[in-house]
């Protein structure tokens, strides 16, 4: 091939470029085909409804409300609604009382513009109530102006929209994100028993220095992945409230909380030993009889710790390595004088893994 000629990865290369700006507009992933499908029959049926009480208008309110309404989750979809309607009604007193003190000048839509994004504000209402708010004052003035009782249609067009929209959510397979949930406290679960392990090679066999930062990187990733697994359960509290399915999944829910609740503490114990084993190592560490008692202790409690994993993941297919094995935890480690040297990093690691071992004999207690 000549230099002049392209190279194979090139024209991927380009497209994969050429396509970056439209890239920036799109999700990471799709809305669920479901919700996609619930929206469009909660604006039909909208449509439809209103179509009784729009007084010969087209029932725009009616699905514009319907279509905002339906949400991931039915409690998102009851607040919308309420967000919806109160902006709505903000904006027609809002039109009426401008027009009834200033007559119909040619400015009196710019004002009340001003006048209800200042409403909205003094409020407090939420940003989908306070953009409401201009937008129904501005319909109002441009056509009810001219359409005797067009305010007060256009309130009750847009309640009937947004019940529709929240009965449409709530009948119709309510989402629960009790899935998301579970795999992603699970994940955090498993890279906490990767840690231990890795922390046990360092505790018991010789390391290079690149191994033993790796090490403390990978401690200090469970942060991020901590928080990602609570927003993946408040999520998932969020999709059960007023849920039809909620009595049903309430104690998946509760096991998936608590099962965060004593990963986080095991979280905490993991990154504060990896930084002490970081902060106060010397090439001697794995020959003190102690550091390697810990280190058999550490695997020990990966092991349960992903046994108690796969208790947890009701319905689910337990991993391979950890298929018909037992509880490999013993009694309390009973440690002998330790080096001088590493008297202190002994100490604190004891009392740590005294804490892992404890959150992790509970948890598999409470599953059973």
């Amino acid at each position: 091939m000549t230099s002049d000629q392209p190279r194979p990865g090139r024209w991927a290369a380009v497209a994969r470029a050429s396509l970056a700006p439209a890239r920036a507009f799109q999700a990471p992933s799709r809305t669920p085909l479901l919700q996609v499908l619930k929206t469009a029959v909660a604006a039909v049926v909208a449509w439809a409804v209103c179509s009784f009480v729009s007084g010969g208008q087209p029932p725009l309110f009616g699905a514009i409300a319907a279509i905002i309404v339906v949400q991931p989750s039915v409690n998102q979809s009851l607040s919308r609604a309420i967000e919806r309607s109160i902006g709505v009604i903000a904006g027609v007193v809002v039109a009426y009382l401008v027009s009834l003190v200033f007559g119909a000048p040619s400015w009196l839509i710019l004002l009340a513009i001003v006048l209800s994004l200042l409403v909205g504000w003094a409020l407090r209402f939420p940003q989908s109530s306070t953009v409401q708010i201009p937008i129904s004052a501005m319909l109002v003035l441009s056509i009810g102006a001219q359409t005797p009782g067009y305010a007060f249609e256009r309130i009750i067009e847009t309640v009937i929209g947004a019940l529709i929209g929240v009965a449409v959510n709530w009948l119709v397979v309510p989402p629960v994100a009790l899935k998301p949930a579970r795999e992603a406290v699970t994940g955090l679960g498993r890279e906490i028993a990767a840690t231990m392990d890795s922390l046990a090679t360092v505790l018991s066999a010789p390391t290079d220095e690149a191994y033993r930062t790796g090490m403390l990187v990978e401690a200090r990733l469970l942060r991020p992945m901590q928080s990602k697994a609570q927003k993946a359960v408040d999520a998932a509290e969020e999709s059960l409230r007023f849920n039809p399915r909620r009595t049903a999944n309430r104690e998946l829910l509760r096991e998936n909380a608590e099962l965060l609740t004593t990963l986080g503490i095991v979280t905490n114990r993991v990154l504060g030993m990896a930084r002490a084993v970081t902060d106060h190592f010397d090439r001697t560490l794995p020959e003190e009889p102690n550091a390697v008692a810990i280190a058999e202790e550490l695997r020990r409690a990966a092991h349960d710790l992903r046994l108690v994993l796969d208790e947890a993941a009701a319905g689910t297919a337990p991993d391979e390595s950890t298929v018909d094995l037992e509880p490999a935890l013993t009694a309390p480690l009973r440690a002998i004088v330790p080096d001088p040297q590493h008297w202190i990093l002994i100490g604190s690691l004891l009392e740590d893994l005294r804490r892992v071992r404890e959150e992790i004999v509970g948890a598999s207690a409470d599953l059973r």
